[in-house]
């Protein structure tokens, strides 16, 4: 129903307040209370004097204008289903009027301040009421505060029940009537309200209370919730279902008395079967390891207050039916450890599309129940085997070296502080002279840390923070073995940066960010920056398949080219495979929080790489085999 409209039918249907004051004094017996209420009306006319003779004491309601209320920030996966709601104290949703049903706003009008469209912010004759309750029962039986004074009361004032603060509440209503049209004040009420439940705003607890929008609310519903202002807590149908439909009554009736609704509308809104929705607030997130990840990126951008009161709209980068995918790979990938005797209490998961660096899958932990872990993101764990990716890249980009140059597997020591550092490989044997393919293929120590000092960790270095590890990296000796604490997540992400020949975006977990009104606020659309030297990166490709084709992963072979690295740190702390194909890039990490060992002989290779495997074969379903591009489609460095 229009403001207009609802303004006639109560012009039409109930007294003018001057009339309703006078025939109300007239029925009081006795002169006392006669005498009482001149006395009162006189004193609160001449403390609204008092009080506007002092303006600038009070709050300026100017600012109304721009005034934004705390609103609950809301997660979504890519396709748009909600993942998670995230609030303050304040769980709401901004609404514009329209979006509120008609049905709604005469109930709350009806029970709350009926005279809303003829006062000026403030009834006379509601005061007047008011006292003459409040003096006949001797306690606070009934308010005389227009819905006007109620917004003011609830922004401006703080709740202390005092005769100054009803005059500013007073004279702060008038302002505002001065300023703003009812509808916009109606918007702001209904929008600044408390509904019980930390729910607050007309549509959030439409949402709680019957699982629907406030603009879909019958007239059944919407008599509930305009009973629940007065005391949400203690008439909230979760709580007092009897209490509610009470109260529900009482409302209907009021509608019923000012002619805003037939008897009968009443009696049937009344016999309507109510079907109650949830409660909203601080619920749990459907994916919360991902929430998590998306709530300390979006932290860093706007900070903590903004992610909590802002109302954004957040699209992840997230598939909910991918993820749920992901997760059943590394439950089923941890029993199966287990089974093998590999006793890893942990896995971590995180896939990242090369093509965007979106992160498409993140699994933090075998059971968030058990533990809020997030390893994916927080575990700083040793890469073995798996960092040397990193060093090869390196001697390729300096152009001294192809993936068929020889290096010596030969025994060899290095100053290494007050020691000397003698490399050995896994198995204990040295292979002499080989090529540099197979020294990653099966993966031997010896070669990896010479070229390290060939090319210098320093230069090493400088490619991880290039491909996006922001992690501490100190250039010791053992830094090509992997003697580093990283997180799977910044293992994805560089590998991702290989797969697409060196194309590099800022790996993300967020789509876009928008603010309740649509209005952008961050959009991560990628844009890649070729940071690696293309021919370099190929060749790296092509010696990272012959790792899978006929190295220490065979076990990870897929139907389709695939390149990757093992990682096996020293005393089986730590187990790993990295991954990819040109569409997407995962890092698979199993071992202990404890850092103790898994179990004797365990490697990423026997363990880790059949795991990754069956992800990557569930995810590639109906996704085209793509081939690398050869590194002789690209101009060797001179």
């Amino acid at each position: 129903m229009s403001s207009n409209t609802l303004r006639q039918k109560r012009q039409t249907s109930d007294q003018d307040p001057l009339l309703h004051f006078a025939g109300a004094v007239g029925k009081v017996t006795g002169g006392t209370l006669l005498g009482m209420t001149m006395l009162i009306s006189s004193v609160f006319a001449g403390g609204l004097v008092g009080l506007a003779i002092s303006f600038r004491n009070l709050p300026d309601v100017r600012v109304l204008r721009s005034y934004a209320p705390t609103e609950t920030t809301h997660i979504y996966d890519i396709k748009g289903k909600l993942i998670a709601s995230l609030h303050g104290e304040a769980n709401r949703e901004v609404v514009p009027l329209d979006k509120i049903s008609p049905h709604l706003k005469r109930a709350v009008i009806a029970i709350e301040d009926s005279h809303f469209y003829q006062h000026h912010g403030v009834n006379p004759g509601a005061v007047v009421r008011a006292f003459r309750a409040n003096w006949s029962e001797g306690r606070t039986v009934e308010g005389g505060s227009t819905l006007t004074m109620q917004l003011v009361k609830n922004l401006f004032l703080n709740p202390k029940q005092a005769f100054s603060r009803k005059l500013a509440e007073s004279v702060l209503s008038m302002r505002v009537e001065q300023i703003f049209t009812k509808d916009q004040i109606l918007e702001m009420y209904l929008n600044q309200v408390y509904w019980g439940h930390n729910t607050y705003g007309a549509e959030t607890a439409a949402q709680s209370y019957f699982g629907k929008p406030a603009a879909d609310l019958t007239l059944a519903e919407s008599a509930m919730m305009a009973g629940l202002i007065q005391a949400p807590e203690n008439l909230s149908p979760f709580v007092n279902p009897k209490a509610a439909k009470q109260r529900q009554q009482q409302v209907l009736n009021r509608m019923v008395d000012l002619k805003w609704i037939t008897a009968s509308e009443a009696s049937e809104a009344l016999k309507q079967p109510l079907k109650l929705g949830k409660i909203t607030s601080f619920q749990t997130s459907q994916i919360p390891y991902l929430t998590e990840a998306t709530v300390q990126e979006l932290t860093r951008k706007f900070g903590r207050d903004a992610v909590l009161k802002g109302g954004m709209r957040v699209q992840t980068t997230i598939d909910t039916k991918f993820q749920r995918m992901a997760e059943d790979v590394v439950k089923a990938g941890h029993e199966s450890l287990l089974a093998q005797g590999v006793y890893a209490d942990q896995m971590a998961l995180v896939a990242v599309d090369p093509r965007t660096h979106f992160v498409k899958a993140m699994v933090g932990g075998v059971d968030y129940h058990k533990s809020q872990y997030n390893r994916a993101i927080q575990a700083l764990r040793q890469p073995g085997s798996a960092f040397k990716p990193f060093v090869y890249y390196a001697a390729f980009a300096s152009g001294k070296y192809s993936p068929d140059s020889i290096v010596d597997d030969s025994p060899v020591g290095y100053p290494d502080g007050y020691e000397m550092y003698y490399p050995q490989n896994y198995d204990g044997s040295f292979s002499g002279p080989i090529s540099i393919r197979q020294a990653l293929a099966m993966s031997r120590n010896v070669p990896a840390v010479k070229l390290g000092q060939e090319v210098g960790l320093n230069k090493v270095i400088d490619i991880c923070r290039t491909l996006g590890i922001r992690s501490p990296i100190e250039p010791v000796v053992s830094l090509p073995l992997g003697a580093v604490d990283l997180t799977p997540l910044e293992m994805a992400g560089a590998f991702a940066t290989f797969a697409s020949n060196g194309w590099y975006s800022e790996t993300t977990f967020i789509v876009q960010v928008t603010d309740s009104s649509g209005n952008v606020l961050l959009d991560n659309t990628p844009k890649p920056q070729l940071v690696l030297d293309p021919w370099a990166a190929a060749a790296l490709n092509s010696t990272l398949q012959s790792v899978i084709e006929s190295g220490t992963a065979t076990s990870a072979a897929l139907d389709r080219p695939a390149a990757g690295k093992t990682g096996t740190t020293s005393s089986e702390r730590d187990i790993w495979f990295v991954g990819y194909v040109p569409q997407l890039a995962a890092a698979v990490w199993a071992g202990n929080d404890d850092y103790s060992p898994i179990g004797y002989g365990a490697t990423g290779g026997t363990y880790v790489a059949p795991i990754w495997r069956n992800f990557m074969q569930r995810a590639l379903q109906g996704v085209p085999v793509e081939n690398f591009r050869p590194a002789s489609d690209f101009p060797r460095p001179q």
